[in-house]
């Protein structure tokens, strides 16, 4: 029995949003259980989440080319919250141990400071590929009707 290419495609993306939504509440739990709310910084991230959580479902049910748009926005607002993370991450333990040790630097600082427990220095990234999993979700999916096309080159 063949399957055309557009519901391969469709079946595609109805698994990776499932995923999406998975990595989402998964990531906000683990953020919420870890009390990163003490600063308006720390909430940066609940604020990307449920936002786009609101898209997703959005453009899950009405594929429309606002709901695509907005979407997509969100998507790229994860990641460039994820990127902000892990600046932000690597910064206070770079500070960290530096206060602990401030003879350290070039890669045994750098090692340090990527080893270092809390604040994770790297586990914003999360974040990112989230992102980017919402994008991928979209393509082949055109602007002006909301609905998908398959082109040999897809």
């Amino acid at each position: 029995m063949a399957v055309s290419p557009q519901t391969m495609l469709e079946t595609i993306r109805r698994l990776l949003l499932s995923l999406l939504v998975l990595g989402m509440a998964g990531t906000t739990l683990e953020l919420w259980f870890m009390n990163h709310y003490e600063d308006v910084w720390q909430v940066i991230p609940f604020a990307g989440m449920g936002a786009s959580l609101l898209t997703l479902v959005w453009f899950a049910f009405s594929r429309s080319p606002v709901a695509t748009g907005w979407f997509r926005v969100c998507m790229c607002l994860l990641m460039v919250i994820g990127a902000t993370g892990t600046i932000l991450h690597y910064r206070a333990n770079m500070e960290f141990q530096l206060e602990m040790d401030p003879t350290l630097g070039g890669m045994a600082l750098l090692l340090k400071v990527l080893h270092a427990k809390a604040p994770p220095a790297l586990a914003p990234g999360n974040m990112a590929l989230l992102g980017l999993m919402g994008l991928i979700s979209t393509l082949g999916i055109t602007e002006r009707s909301g609905r998908f096309f398959v082109t040999r080159s897809f």
